[in-house]
């Protein structure tokens, strides 16, 4: 479980050091900078996934995504005596990514890339370091994997630091460039755990969604980030997963209905059988809010559960009668998984909070910076300097 998360320099996230639990709630006001916290937690997984820099490309690049305050907000102009202004930079331009775990911790710091080495490509972001270490405090003699610029370093079984003699571009990750697990096999545990985090956030509901239609039925533990298949992902957890559960689920949020994955010729459609109705619904007749639940459902029953499962306003489309139902789903999931939930929900909210090991994160703005709204304690936290 990830007990830190560290943000800095990225939007309105200057200098952003949360503790967190196994259900993670974030809350705040439109503009707080949720959306902000949810995005970093993906670049950090995009690190694993060698799509850090195209991420950021797609936000408008590293100069579009970086911190547009100034570089320091000192107590005079706090009290309103001397207006916001910028001031000369002390330190080097930075977006710095991290977390903080019992057993293994990572952080990677970029910036932009030196002069000389090129003309058309000075917007794109060059990572500075990387490093993991053990423990959730970064310390020098803890330190496992370290890569400064191109040149890597780790870590052998018998403490002896081995240089890696291949150089990294600087725009790529030490994590996707360097694979070999004997001679850093932490750095590679790392990598498993940021590639098996989870995100939904862009659940299709809409009239030409793929969930809409039959689609062809292949094993799927793991449904997609937009529930195109989530026929299968149902099928796939009725035949390998939690069956029982998965009724229990439906049940729990429309009494007396059951959901069926009808087949033909290896096609699997979803439809729901209702109290009341003579015939099950397919997929294009059930409303937005159901299909919705549906595919949170498969979501969070799923076979493979992961490390960390992300959730951007699960209640989006969702009558009010189904949120006491999807709290009691995603706690079940939280037996398995850490849970960052993102929502304007304060029913949710508050029901999340009420169980056991979980964290209210409610974030809040201050002179254009998120911070953490009555915060009274911030876990100790060493960025790796450069």
């Amino acid at each position: 479980m990830l007990e830190v998360l560290a943000v800095s320099g990225y939007r309105s996230l200057r200098e952003l050091i949360l503790p967190l639990a196994q259900i993670n709630v974030v809350t705040g006001a439109n503009g707080s900078g949720k959306s902000s916290l949810y995005r970093a937690l993906r670049l950090l997984a995009d690190t694993a996934r060698g799509r850090l820099v195209s991420s950021l490309a797609r936000e408008g690049g590293i100069q579009s995504t970086l911190w547009a305050g100034p570089e320091q907000i000192g107590r005079a102009v706090r009290a309103g005596r001397y207006p916001v202004q910028g001031v000369v930079r002390k330190g080097p331009v930075q977006l710095r990514l991290g977390f903080g775990a019992r057993d293994l911790s990572y952080a990677v710091d970029l910036g932009f890339p030196s002069p000389g080495l090129g003309v058309a490509f000075l917007l794109d972001p060059a990572i500075k370091r990387e490093c993991v270490w053990t423990g959730p405090l970064f310390r020098p003699s803890a330190l496992l994997a370290d890569r400064h610029g191109p040149g890597l370093r780790a870590m052998d079984d018998s403490g002896t630091w081995r240089v890696i003699p291949t150089p990294i571009a600087d725009f790529e990750s030490m994590m996707t460039e360097f694979s070999d697990p004997r001679a850093a096999p932490e750095m590679i545990s790392v990598r498993r755990k940021l590639q098996s985090w989870r995100f939904y956030d862009c659940l299709r509901t809409d009239v030409e969604a793929p969930c809409r239609r039959p689609q062809v039925g292949t094993h799927t533990p793991i449904l997609a980030d937009d529930g195109a298949d989530i026929a299968a992902a149902l099928q796939t957890i009725l035949e390998i997963g939690d069956a029982e559960g998965l009724a229990r689920a439906v049940d729990d949020a429309f009494p007396g209905a059951a959901i069926e994955i009808e087949t033909r010729d290896g096609w699997f459609e979803l439809a729901m059988r209702q109290h009341g109705l003579l015939r099950p619904l397919k997929a294009a007749e059930l409303s937005d809010g159901t299909l919705r639940y549906l595919m949170l459902i498969a979501a969070l029953l799923t076979p493979r559960p992961p490390e960390l499962l992300a959730l951007d306003e699960p209640e989006a489309s969702l009558h009010p009668d189904l949120i006491p139902a999807l709290a009691r789903l995603i706690a079940a999931a939280a037996q398995k998984s850490q849970i960052v939930v993102v929502t304007h929900c304060r029913e949710l909210a508050d029901l999340l909070v009420s169980e056991p090991e979980s964290r209210a994160i409610e974030l809040t703005k201050d002179f254009g910076e998120t911070r953490l709204a009555g915060e009274t304690f911030r876990p100790r936290w060493e960025w790796p300097k450069r």
